[in-house]
């Protein structure tokens, strides 16, 4: 590069739209291996006939599955990326019909705390089914 030529440098926002747009795609990233290994065990290597054929149903299935702290911590983290990445899709939907600013505002940040907080009692039912399951043993 030589001295005559010019090095254009571009401020990155850090405002809300820059945060979400990253995070949509960061959960994205997160939700590729997620998905397909869930898919893969469930569907695939289990399968539907599997899960169907376990002694006392598919409940039981789900519950012996959540006696491993690994497959409690994998299916929180599914849970989580996936409904977040929906609600940030819905957020953007949204947001092409809201035109006031703090309409806009108020809009991104009920859908976030509702992100939080179906995503808080997601990880309690499953914690808590986990919990039980040990607690019959």
């Amino acid at each position: 590069m030589t001295a005559d030529q010019a090095v254009r440098r571009v401020k990155r926002p850090n405002n809300y739209e820059a945060v979400a747009w990253r995070w949509m795609r960061y959960s994205a990233i997160a939700l590729i291996p997620l998905v397909w290994i869930h898919v893969a065990i469930q569907d695939v290597i289990v399968g539907a006939h599997g899960i169907a054929e376990t002694e006392g149903g598919a409940w039981v299935y789900v519950i012996e599955r959540w006696g491993n702290p690994l497959w409690i911590t994998y299916d929180i983290l599914l849970l989580a990326f996936a409904f977040a990445h929906g609600m940030n899709g819905l957020r953007q939907v949204a947001l092409d019909f809201i035109h006031g600013e703090r309409a806009k505002r108020v809009v991104s940040w009920v859908i976030f705390v509702m992100w939080v907080i179906w995503s808080i009692i997601g990880a309690y039912a499953i914690i808590a089914a986990a919990v039980a399951n040990l607690a019959s043993i």
